[in-house]
C-alpha cells in the first residue's frame, strides 16, 4: 500500500495539465518568432499569461514567466536589491524573515557574500512567525538605507502562516519594497495574491499539479527589478530566454484549478491533517507540533504537520516509514540529507536534540482518510524501532511511549 504525505515537496500533476502541456508541446512554434507557428505559439502564451494573471488576481503585465520558483525568488530578491542600489547606492539594508525557503535565504546571503548587502534578520517567535511590531521598528530605524524586505507568505516546513499583509503595510509606509515567495500557500490560503500588494511575488508549478520547471514571479506594475539572467530580453526584459510555452499553458491551467478548489480542499485536506495530529498525540504522548496553531483559523497550512518526535532521528523515521510504503520527510527536500538542524526549528529557538527527530506530514488533494489511517496504524511500530536504534547509537536508556 503506497502513501504519499510529500506534497509540500511535490505533488502529483494534474491530469489537466499534462493535456495542456501536451497539446502546447505538440503544437511547437518560438513564441519569439514571427511566422504562423511562432504566432500561434505566442497567442497561447499570452492566453496563459492572462488565465494565470486572473486566477492569481493580478494584471497580465504582473506575469513574468520563470522555469520554477527558485529562479523566481532569485529574479525577485537579487532584482529588487540592484534595482534599489542603482536608484541609490545607500540601500544596502535587507530586512529577511530567518525561516525563509533556501531559495531566498541563499540568495540574501549571496548578496551579503558579494554584493555587500547588510543583512537583518527579523525576529520571529517560537511558532516560526515574523514579528510585526520588531519589524515597523527596524525600518523605522533607516527607512532609506533599506533595499528590500523579504517574507514568505507561509512556511514550506512547520506550516505556519506569515502576517505579510502588515509587513507590506509597514515596508511601504516607508517605501520599501517586499518580496514575497508564495510557493506554498497558493491554492491553500484564502485570498488572491494579488491581494497581498507585495512588489514581487514567486510561484512554482509542482506545488500545485503543474510540470516541475513552471513557474513565474509576479512583478507589480511600475517596480523597477534588474534581470538577472541577460540575453534575448523576453519577459519584460527582465527574463531573457525562450519562454516555455507548454509550461506556461500546464500552469495556467494547474493554478486555475487549485484556486477553484481552495473552499472545498482546504478544509477536507485540514480535517485530515488534524485527525493524523490527534491520533499522534494519543499513540505518543511525547511528540510536539512545531509551527502556529492548528485550530485557529488561517494560521496554519491545511495540509502541513511538523512533528518532532522525542528520542528519535527524522532520517531513521523517514525510512522506517518508506520502508512501509509512505512517504513523508523531515523537512525540505531541497535540504534532504543535510545533516545538520533545520534552520527554520533553529530559529524558532528548538533545540539541535529536539530538532533531530523532526518529520513533516504534508498532505494534499490526493490524500484520504485511508491514508491517515495506515501511517497511525504503522506508527507504533516505527516509534519502537527508531528510538531503540537512537538508544543503541547513544547509549542511554529511551522511555518507549
Amino acid at each position: 500500500m503506497s502513501v504519499y504525505l510529500d506534497h509540500a515537496a511535490t505533488t502529483p500533476v494534474r491530469d489537466a495539465a499534462v493535456d495542456a502541456w501536451a497539446r502546447a508541446t505538440a503544437a511547437g512554434g518560438n513564441p519569439s518568432s514571427l511566422h504562423g507557428a511562432g504566432r500561434a505559439a505566442r497567442r497561447l502564451l499570452e492566453e496563459s499569461r492572462e488565465a494565470l494573471a486572473r486566477s492569481l488576481g493580478v494584471g497580465p503585465s504582473e506575469v513574468v514567466m520563470t522555469a520554477g520558483g527558485t529562479e523566481a525568488d532569485n529574479l525577485g530578491v537579487k532584482g529588487l536589491y540592484a534595482a534599489r542600489r542603482r536608484a541609490d547606492p545607500r540601500r544596502t539594508r535587507v530586512l529577511a524573515s530567518p525561516v525563509e525557503h533556501h531559495a531566498v535565504l541563499d540568495c540574501v546571503e549571496w548578496l551579503a557574500a558579494e554584493q555587500g548587502a547588510d543583512v537583518v534578520w527579523l525576529p520571529v517567535d517560537d511558532r516560526g512567525v515574523v514579528d510585526v511590531a520588531a519589524t515597523r521598528d527596524l525600518l523605522a530605524a533607516d527607512p532609506d538605507g533599506v533595499a528590500l524586505l523579504t517574507c514568505m507568505w507561509a512556511n514550506n516546513e512547520v506550516g505556519s502562516v506569515q502576517p505579510v499583509a502588515a509587513l507590506v503595510e509597514a515596508a511601504h509606509a516607508h517605501g520599501v519594497p517586499v518580496h514575497v515567495d508564495a510557493v506554498q500557500g497558493v491554492g491553500w490560503l484564502e485570498g488572491s495574491v494579488g491581494a497581498l500588494g507585495a512588489d514581487t511575488v514567486a510561484v512554482s508549478g509542482h506545488k500545485l499539479g503543474a510540470p516541475v520547471g513552471s513557474g513565474a514571479l509576479l512583478v507589480r506594475r511600475g517596480v523597477a527589478l534588474e534581470a538577472v539572467v541577460h540575453g534575448g530580453g523576453q519577459e519584460r526584459g527582465v527574463r531573457s530566454g525562450t519562454v516555455d510555452t507548454a509550461a506556461a499553458a500546464a500552469l495556467a491551467v494547474a493554478v486555475a484549478e487549485a484556486v477553484a478548489e481552495q473552499p472545498l480542499q482546504a478544509p477536507r485536506v485540514a480535517a485530515l491533517r488534524d485527525r493524523l495530529a490527534d491520533g499522534i498525540a494519543a499513540l505518543d504522548p511525547t511528540a510536539v507540533v512545531r509551527g502556529a496553531d492548528r485550530h485557529a483559523p488561517g494560521a496554519r497550512l491545511p495540509g502541513n504537520l511538523h512533528v518532532t518526535f522525542t528520542g528519535c532521528e527524522g532520517d531513521s523515521l523517514l525510512y522506517l516509514f518508506d520502508a512501509d510504503g509512505i512517504a513523508v520527510s523531515t523537512g525540505s527536500a531541497c535540504r534532504a540529507g543535510v545533516p545538520e538542524p533545520s534552520h527554520v526549528l533553529s530559529a524558532m529557538a528548538v533545540t539541535d536534540v529536539e530538532a533531530r527527530g523532526a518529520l513533516r506530514f504534508s498532505l494534499g488533494r490526493t490524500s484520504t482518510e485511508a491514508d491517515v489511517d495506515r501511517v497511525l496504524a504503522v506508527l507504533p511500530a516505527i516509534l519502537r524501532r527508531a528510538r531503540a536504534a537512537a538508544a543503541r547509537v547513544s547509549g542511554a536508556a529511551v522511555t518507549v511511549p
